[in-house]
């Protein structure tokens, strides 16, 4: 049988998504045991390609003027999973992320269109999540490598998003498994889709 396993990552900085996404993407439970080394799609609504600029704005952050350009945008990917419903995909945030900032903005987005054409699709929603008191450590390791530290200057919206995350998780239709990145691997991943039954369409 051939594994197409549709996953979508959510959750605020600091819960290792990226890490996460990319050991997923060559995991052998999820994409199979490979002779060779081959890519296979890893796509994120972080993407900041709505703007020439460094940590401009894009499918997360868009401006009120860009929402048409941001729907449209789901649109394509939406369509495109359609299209190729029978390959592996491995989102590192998507719609949940972006009605998250959004609605820190004052403005409210429904993407119930979006998850009733992702459900048959057999996507899931893996919310990365670390208990509150673990943020202070994982923002020393990330300050090592971060290109923006003053980003994480404070941890309180981290912790707030994680909480309204978790929020939108729970009114989601899509299946949804909360990942504690401090004590789960993408082994972990693997198992729950494999008894959730979402390896294969």
């Amino acid at each position: 049988m051939k594994l197409t396993p549709k996953v979508i990552l959510e959750g605020t900085r600091l819960t290792g998504k990226t890490d996460l996404a990319f050991a997923l993407n060559e995991h052998p439970r999820l994409v199979g045991h490979r002779r060779y080394r081959y890519h296979s799609p890893l796509v994120s609504a972080e993407w900041c390609g709505f703007t020439n600029e460094p940590w401009g704005r894009g499918l997360i952050n868009f401006a009120p003027e860009e929402t048409a350009q941001a729907i449209e945008t789901y649109e394509t990917w939406v369509r495109m999973f359609e299209l190729q419903r029978y390959y592996s995909w491995i989102v590192d945030r998507f719609h949940l992320s972006t009605m998250a900032y959004q609605a820190r903005q004052g403005r409210d987005l429904d993407f119930g269109w979006l998850e009733e054409r992702l459900k048959p699709l057999n996507f899931a929603i893996v919310l990365c999540t670390r208990p509150e008191d673990t943020f202070e450590q994982a923002r020393e390791e990330r300050l090592k490598i971060s290109a923006k530290p003053e980003q994480y200057a404070s941890l309180e919206p981290f912790i707030e998003e994680q909480r309204q995350l978790r929020a939108l998780a729970a009114r989601s239709i899509l299946p949804v498994m909360e990942l504690d990145v401090s004590s789960q691997t993408a082994d972990d991943v693997a198992d729950w889709l494999d008894e959730q039954d979402l390896l294969t369409l």
